[in-house]
């Protein structure tokens, strides 16, 4: 399986971090650039525990679609996501805040697993590893954009 883990410092308040995090609007605006699509969006428009979405995307020229749950959601300290159905034998996303002398600290740990056996691995540690961890950096630079525009302020 492939593995990275990114850390990010947001200058905002881990509950106002967690709070966009489960936003799928925002996600939706952070993969523009991919041409990603929510096409079930969770039910009251944003994640909860259990909530799921399936989204369309396409990387590498090749279009995917990807259905996901998320769970484990702790306020403001965490929540997890992961594949039900799509492109990988597995995929986890964790993410997790803490407090930070310069807002939040976000902890994004991406555990993944192409399929087909050997061939898959291969990808994985070739390029794809690299690719998701690419990803998931413009995805929090989007994040911390929303919050840390002109004249903003840490709020509690």
């Amino acid at each position: 399986m492939a593995r990275f883990t990114l850390e990010s410092v947001i200058a905002a308040a881990p509950a106002e971090v967690f709070a966009a995090s489960l936003d799928p609007e925002l996600h939706v605006k952070s993969m523009a650039r991919y041409g990603e699509t929510m096409i079930e969006a969770p039910a009251g428009g944003v994640f909860t525990e259990g909530s799921t979405a399936t989204w369309r995307a396409r990387h590498f020229g090749i279009p995917f679609r990807l259905r996901s749950i998320v769970f484990d959601v702790d306020p403001p300290r965490g929540f997890s996501d992961r594949q039900i159905a799509g492109p990988f034998r597995d995929f986890l996303h964790q993410h997790r805040f803490e407090e930070h002398p310069a807002g939040t600290l976000m902890h994004d740990t991406v555990t993944f697993h192409s399929p087909l056996g050997p061939l898959g691995r291969l990808v994985d540690a070739m390029f794809l590893r690299a690719y998701m961890r690419r990803l998931i950096l413009e995805r929090n630079a989007i994040l911390a954009a929303e919050f840390e525009g002109p004249g903003r302020t840490l709020s509690a």
